[in-house]
């Protein structure tokens, strides 16, 4: 995090010389500004992040919203980042081609300058989740709204509610259908994004015992997830593609088969020694 700010400073000063507010001086000062290794002394470093596996993603669809849910399926099987995902716009999605996929085309990509404009094709199994998600809106309205969502969860709570409903519950109930937008953005983020999943694994978690409790995950661990899985079926070639990476280097960053790969053979290897050693005992 502190070389990433760090990275942050270098471009304003170099946007500074190039407006000629700034001596070059001092950008060349922080470029030999050498970066943070690992484990340097008074920093901490964040364990790398993992794969989520779909297991346990399953057991936490049934508590999120139709809508969050959603996200979270198209986000597994597309491989896309959390903010390709919550940044989608009705627009963005061209469903026009008539070869019976759709394409997704982002307004602005995080590696659009090092492998161009990018489209995602959307299958049947996406098109089936985004297409409820696309009914009644504007081109330039989210596909996922939280609006959306906090209606939905609003809904289900109303329908598992067995007491029967306050003078109190009526009267927010009343000032909410004034104000259906109030507090709900159109768009989620990273944030908001995170704690709607985490909601639904703490409701999940609500009734289940200490050993069967669903664990902590981020959607940000889907996209590893998702390049894992293809490359462990269709090769490391196919992973870089979906994950649209400049480099396989990158792509090897999210891929964590190679893990999978040495456990197998662990669980297969025989000692090559061990029928000498049989052998001479007898």
């Amino acid at each position: 995090m502190i070389n990433k700010y760090v990275g942050k400073i270098r471009t304003i000063f170099s946007w500074g010389i190039a407006e000629e507010v700034v001596n070059p001086n001092i950008e060349h000062s922080l470029r030999a500004l050498k970066a943070l290794r690992k484990g340097e002394q008074g920093t901490i470093d964040r364990p790398p992040r993992q794969n989520v596996s779909d297991h346990v993603v399953e057991r936490t669809l049934p508590f999120l919203s139709p809508t969050v849910s959603a996200m979270v399926q198209l986000q597994r099987m597309a491989g896309m980042r959390p903010s390709e995902i919550f940044r989608m716009r009705v627009g963005d999605i061209d469903r026009s081609r008539g070869n019976g996929l759709w394409y997704y085309m982002p307004g602005s990509y995080k590696t659009e300058r090092y492998v161009g404009a990018i489209e995602f094709p959307l299958g049947e199994a996406e098109q089936t989740l985004i297409a409820p998600c696309l009914e009644g809106k504007k081109p330039s309205e989210s596909v996922f709204s939280p609006r959306s969502a906090v209606l939905e969860r609003r809904d289900r709570e109303r329908a598992e509610r067995k007491s029967k409903r306050t003078p109190s519950q009526a009267e927010r109930d009343r000032q909410r259908a004034k104000n259906p937008a109030d507090r709900m953005g159109n768009f989620y983020d990273k944030s908001s994004y995170w704690r709607a999943v985490q909601h639904g694994i703490k409701k999940g978690n609500q009734h289940l015992s200490d050993d069967e409790k669903i664990p902590r995950w981020s959607p940000y661990q889907l996209r590893h997830t998702a390049a894992t899985e293809t490359s462990r079926t269709v090769g490391k070639d196919k992973a870089k593609a979906l994950l649209a990476h400049r480099s396989m280097r990158t792509t090897e960053i999210y891929d964590h088969s190679d893990l999978g790969i040495r456990e197998e053979l662990a669980r297969n290897r025989r000692n090559p020694f061990a029928k000498e050693k049989d052998d001479a005992a007898k």
